[in-house]
């Protein structure tokens, strides 16, 4: 079996912690990890403060394979995202030449003046590496284990294709639904029993609601197809057991 890959994300806005915008990336970045084997283990949602986005960023890329972070790497003063990711690394922050050649010519291009303004989005940590944006020409970067994008849905998105062929996967996990008519209450313990006896196996239970009765959605998953067989066998066991008692 593959090792497992993680990863974590960091979503960077004082306009998302005030539900001034609301947040696309997070589902769209969780379905193309999962998708490729990839885990995405834990999300934080942080203000543009730069402790608070190095503190985030140290934290998670200790422990994970990978951080992908969205917002804060474009022209007015809040964006502050790539100065706080080069501190948290010890690594000083200036403009990229190459970044900088790019704008410049993409912006002459539309006949659009070059600005300083428009020139923060060149910065970036000493050694990172461009993550192409085909949208908008400004580049995110990576540097270390940590991939710094734009939080423009459509932007993170098209980096985040740019990203994914460079990235180490993982032995996908497989996932198994049971619908159960019973409520959670009735099947807690019993539930409890065949997750202690399938150890290879993560089995999760998600209560539901419908026409006025109470009922689960029994979700098995893992990396081994046998033993994602046999742990649903049980749930199924388990199920029918308790509809023969009802």
């Amino acid at each position: 079996m593959s090792q497992t890959v993680t990863a974590a994300m960091i979503v960077i806005g004082d306009e998302i912690l005030s539900g001034r915008t609301k947040d696309r990336n997070v589902g769209h970045l969780a379905e193309i990890l999962t998708a490729v084997g990839i885990d995405l283990t834990e999300v934080r949602i942080v203000a543009d403060d730069a402790a608070a986005i190095g503190e985030a960023v140290n934290a998670l890329r200790a422990r994970n394979t990978y951080v992908f972070t969205s917002g804060g790497i474009g022209p007015t003063h809040d964006d502050i995202t790539a100065e706080a990711v080069a501190a948290a690394l010890g690594l000083p922050c200036a403009v990229d030449a190459a970044a900088d050649a790019l704008l410049a010519e993409h912006y002459a291009r539309r006949g659009i003046d070059y600005t300083e303004a428009r020139r923060r989005m060149a910065r970036m940590p000493r050694g990172a590496t461009h993550i192409a944006n085909p949208v908008s020409a400004a580049p995110g970067f990576r540097i270390a284990n940590v991939h710094v994008m734009a939080g423009v849905p459509a932007i993170f998105q098209a980096m985040l294709d740019a990203v994914l062929p460079t990235l180490r996967t993982g032995a996908r996990l497989l996932s198994e639904t049971v619908p159960c008519p019973f409520p959670e209450g009735t099947i807690g313990a019993p539930l409890a029993a065949i997750q202690t006896a399938h150890p290879d196996t993560i089995i999760g239970s998600y209560p539901k609601y419908d026409d006025g009765r109470f009922w689960t959605e029994i979700v098995v998953r893992s990396r081994d197809g046998a033993a994602l067989a046999t742990a649903r066998a049980a749930v199924e066991a388990m199920v029918a057991g308790l509809s023969q008692t009802d």
